[in-house]
């Protein structure tokens, strides 16, 4: 007669194979090992529960779902060397030992070691070793190993663990910027350099703590850094002191040396690190008019939407025909590009493109991103309105598709997960296939209509994605989100042709390359990084930064703007290695700095991202990461106090001519 016990493990079965575990080793080896035996007698009821169960020492045996799902992510084999982080009551340690030839198994907390080892015996999984340690370590000197899986989520995945991986080894852990948010990861080591990252599904787990990890439980959403044996905070502040060239003000500082240093670079990425800050827009104004002036350049590419850009690329190159009735710039957050600080320089533009006798020789303005999807179908519509009536309606028919959800494509993505309602991905590709059919005939006609026309449509195409794949994990959709816009770029650079030089503006985040930082540990990838990768030394980037002072920037998604008070600068950070310094405005050179202060500042620190939502509140879970800083960037402009920009109202525009572009 079948216990209760078998009648719950049957059932169990099946509904991990529901969930989707196929792997029938793993299937058999959780179908093998009594969970029973590895909780407490109280708890012996609820052990075939698809529930994480206490275990003591603030401990927990983890889900059975998360545990078959972790192992089958392992693609274990009967030869296998498993390394497992945080042995906790020994029941993934049983699961591995039914699998792989050999498994060891790290727990920090002794009185869990003793328990799971007497266990671990008494049930005869004899292929299992357990210690007491720091897990995120490693057990170097049973290294390398075929698998490593961490049962506890860490700021990152751990150097030392990945270290320890054989060539081709799979490790498998949950990272995040707290217990609340944390994505899990397989990390796959394909070479002693190179590593592949992929996410495997959103999770919640106990926090990794040890060296490599957390400090402590209490405070985990304060990652630890990993400091080599350099110089001093303070020689690093007296280091950057020294190298760095004083910036007087904004418009008298001589940019030659800047310029030099840029040399013959096609693509000059110019940061900022937070949506709202005066300084940045006006610093970022100033280079760009420089280069435009001096070296040529005949674009400039922004973090905005294509249609709301070519509004200003309209104005700046006077080819409007007849005033807009589109509403630009008026997606949430309308004060990024709607303020005063980019007004002047759109006007500055507009008027140094008169000296040009022909638009199609002026300076162009152009929007990368890829929010904008309603405007632009509506683009590619207006645009085979005028030169193929039968194309149109073909458009109108395969973009009708996407119409439901015209006022919230969000919703879209949500819908697009469940059976009921197909997605729209076969109609929006045809549609930009057939524009690219089309290509030579329409170009012929007029070139620059096709060019935004073709940006329009893969702007579509990318964008019926991003809003799909969004509820997947953030790092799929922030790896298609600039993938497309550096696509766009591309096609920017092929359009100018041989010529083509690129000025880019667009947050931190986007234009350092994502390697330096702990996005790359995590899988993402950003322009800086994909430009870097083609374009190696003829791209050169410029980050910012700032101590203290107010941003724009509001609260929460799709609320007003606030101008708020930036708090100083993390004591950890490379904001308040700079404040140090005792400088209030520089630019520091670390392409060609000398190795004195590549070296003190190579080893990852805190870094501030403040975007179009500041929560000072939490700002060190909300707003910093880990980078290196010379190797995200060619040069740092900094700021120590800094002001928000002025957003635009229609107060301010009177007396500007033609103030179209900003919806005024």
């Amino acid at each position: 007669m079948e216990t209760l016990a078998q009648y719950d493990k049957k059932a169990f079965i099946g509904l991990l194979k529901k969930r989707g575990i196929k792997d029938k080793a793993v299937l058999d080896a959780m179908s093998t090992v009594p969970r029973e035996e590895f909780v407490g007698i109280d708890l012996q009821e609820f052990a075939y529960d698809d529930t994480p169960l206490p275990i003591g020492e603030g401990q927990t045996i983890s889900q059975p779902y998360i545990v078959a799902l972790m192992t089958e992510a392992l693609q274990l084999t009967a030869g296998s060397r498993v390394l497992e982080v945080g042995t906790g009551s020994g029941y993934a340690a049983a699961i591995l030992s039914r699998i792989a030839q050999e498994v060891y198994t790290i727990e920090r907390h002794q009185p869990l070691v003793h328990q799971a080892a007497s266990r671990l015996k008494d049930l005869h999984y004899d292929n299992v070793q357990v210690i007491c340690g720091d897990g995120s370590l490693g057990w170097p000197e049973q290294a390398p190993f075929d698998a490593i899986i961490v049962a506890a989520g860490g700021p990152e995945a751990p150097r030392s663990l990945i270290e320890q991986l054989s060539i081709g080894g799979r490790l498998v852990i949950p990272t995040g910027p707290s217990v609340r948010e944390q994505g899990l990861l397989r990390i796959t080591r394909i070479s002693k350099e190179q590593i592949e990252i992929e996410e495997l599904a959103r999770v919640r787990f106990v926090p990794l703590i040890g060296e490599e990890g957390w400090q402590n439980a209490e405070a985990e959403i304060k990652p630890r850094l990993r400091r080599a044996p350099v110089e001093s905070p303070a020689a690093a502040s007296e280091l950057i002191e020294k190298a760095a060239i004083h910036i007087p003000s904004i418009d008298s500082v001589d940019l030659a040396s800047l310029l030099d240093r840029i040399g013959d670079s096609q693509i000059v990425l110019l940061g900022e690190a937070s949506h709202g800050t005066a300084e940045f827009y006006d610093m970022r104004a100033r280079i760009t008019k420089e280069l435009i002036q001096k070296r040529g350049f005949n674009f400039v590419a922004v973090e905005a939407d294509w249609p709301d850009a070519a509004q200003i690329d309209h104005f700046v190159r006077d080819t409007r025909v007849e005033p807009t009735e589109e509403a630009t710039f008026s997606r949430f957050p309308t004060w990024m590009w709607a303020n005063t600080q980019v007004l002047e320089f759109v006007k500055w533009l507009r008027h140094y493109n008169e000296s040009f006798s022909s638009p199609d020789e002026a300076v162009g303005f152009y929007g990368l991103d890829l929010y904008s999807l309603y405007s632009s179908i509506s683009s590619v519509i207006n645009y085979l309105d005028d030169i193929d009536a039968d194309a149109a309606a073909i458009a109108r028919r395969r973009y009708g598709c996407l119409t439901p959800w015209q006022s919230d494509p969000a919703t879209y993505g949500a819908m697009a997960l469940g059976d009921t309602h197909k997605d729209c991905e076969p109609e929006v590709v045809a549609m930009l296939n057939a524009l690219m059919q089309k290509r030579i005939d329409y170009a012929k006609q007029d070139g620059r209509r096709f060019l935004d026309a073709m940006s329009n449509a893969r702007l579509v195409k990318n964008a019926e994605q991003y809003y799909r794949i969004m509820y997947q994990g953030s790092i799929s959709s922030w790896n298609l989100r600039d993938t497309h816009m550096f696509e766009t770029l591309e096609s920017l650079m092929t359009f100018h042709g041989s010529k083509a030089r690129a000025v880019v503006w667009e947050h931190n985040s986007h234009i350092g390359d994502a390697s330096a930082t702990d996005m790359g540990l995590r899988g993402e990838i950003n322009v800086g990084f994909l430009c870097r990768q083609k374009y190696q030394e003829e791209v050169y980037s410029i980050g910012f930064g700032t101590h203290c002072g107010t941003v724009a920037a509001a609260s929460d998604w799709g609320a007003d703007m606030e101008v708020k008070t930036v708090r100083p600068s993390h004591q950890d950070s490379y904001e308040r290695l700079c404040h140090d310094s005792g400088l209030n405005a520089f630019l520091l050179p670390l392409r060609y700095a000398k190795q004195d202060i590549v070296k003190a500042l190579t080893p990852s620190r805190l870094e501030r991202a403040i975007g179009v939502i500041y929560r000072p509140e939490t700002e060190l879970l909300s707003h910093y990461f880990k980078a290196s800083l010379p190797g995200q960037f060619d040069e740092y402009i900094w700021f120590d106090e800094t002001r928000a920009v002025d957003a635009l109202g229609p107060e301010v525009a009177k007396g500007v001519p033609e103030t179209f572009p900003f919806g005024l």
